[in-house]
């Protein structure tokens, strides 16, 4: 399951990105992050160590900007939140 795992991460990254979604209750369009993996490379013809490391370095390079990126959202999404609550003015309700 592991090795199953890195061969489908292999050469993957995780970037943070900025999206525009429409609020109908606030009646704005606000700003939301998301993450996206980016392609870097893929493993070629290697073979034996070669592949065992290969792996574990294109692992660790996805597991790290899955973390690094992650709270790069999770920051940028509560500010952007604020932002939000800052501008929003709620449709009034029917009676």
């Amino acid at each position: 399951m592991a090795v199953a795992c890195a061969l489908a991460l292999a050469g993957c990254v995780f970037v943070p990105r900025t999206v525009q979604v429409y609020d109908e209750d606030c009646q704005i369009t606000s700003r939301q992050m998301v993450l996206d993996v980016q392609q870097i490379g893929t493993l070629g013809h290697c073979v034996n160590e070669g592949c065992a490391g290969a792996l574990v370095a294109l692992g660790a390079v996805a597991s790290v900007s899955a973390v690094i990126s992650g709270s790069v959202v999770i920051v940028g999404n509560v500010v952007y939140w604020f932002e939000k609550r800052s501008l929003c003015r709620e449709a009034p309700r029917p009676r």
